[in-house]
């Protein structure tokens, strides 16, 4: 009796276990594997009594439900790459100088810095934790345990969260692109005017500033925009499986 419950008390570690490694806020690189390693054990301890019974005691379902943990996990964390394609958008479009030290150990600009931060902060406030773990649960619905969805349901999954990332990414910093376009054509206008003036070296500086006064003014509009995406997501948390 025991040998059964503690294999597939590890199945559900193995998925759960999965997903947190790439779950934003929990499964970043600089946090200790520890400490990762314990909000694994506390997220499985969570889901384990409500998902138990649906659970089959076959390690050949070992695959599976790492493949599942993944798909969750990468749910949650494409919202981070898309605030940090955002980021990186807003960073070339305004002349913003790259610094290192991004969330996953990546060099990206201080806009995408600035943005993840806040976002994984105002995620967290609005229950990450409590949302993460309902969807665990949830998904033993949608992704039975032991059953390994086929390779075209996975692609077409992966390439429609892939797709809404980058749409996300553009919407969020469509205002500096936007921007920087009429700054461009100002700038070539003026050059053309005044050839005599080095208007390059007036116009960088005003981009900066400009881009960073525009980043004050838009953070909460990007901010809210993302939270609703986010919330509509787990609405649907498989959309773009057939």
């Amino acid at each position: 009796m025991a040998e059964p419950l503690i294999l597939s008390t590890g199945l559900v570690f193995v998925r759960v276990g999965t997903a947190v490694a790439v779950l934003p806020g929990f499964g970043e690189q600089n946090l200790p594997a520890r400490i990762r390693l314990a909000v694994a054990l506390a997220f499985t301890a969570i889901v384990t009594p409500a998902v138990l019974p649906k659970v089959p005691a076959d390690v050949s379902a070992l695959p599976a439900e790492a493949i599942s943990g993944l798909m969750i996990g990468l749910g949650f964390r494409f919202f981070i790459f898309a605030l940090q394609t955002a980021g990186t958008i807003i960073g070339q479009s305004t002349s913003i100088a790259q610094l290192f030290g991004g969330a996953m150990g990546e060099a990206q600009p201080v806009t995408g810095n600035i943005l993840t931060m806040a976002a994984l902060a105002l995620a967290l406030s609005a229950g990450l934790h409590i949302h993460a773990a309902e969807l665990l649960i949830l998904s033993y619905n949608l992704l039975p345990a032991g059953v390994l969805l086929p390779a075209l349901d996975l692609a077409q999954w992966g390439l429609a969260q892939t797709s809404r990332a980058f749409a996300l990414a553009f919407t969020l910093a469509a205002p500096f692109v936007m921007g920087a376009f009429l700054y461009n054509v100002a700038l070539g206008i003026i050059n053309r005017a005044l050839p005599q003036l080095a208007v390059s070296f007036i116009g960088a500086p005003a981009l900066t500033l400009g881009g960073l006064v525009l980043l004050a003014i838009c953070a909460p509009v990007i901010l809210s925009v993302w939270l609703q995406a986010f919330d509509l997501w787990l609405a649907n948390p498989l959309s773009g499986r057939p």
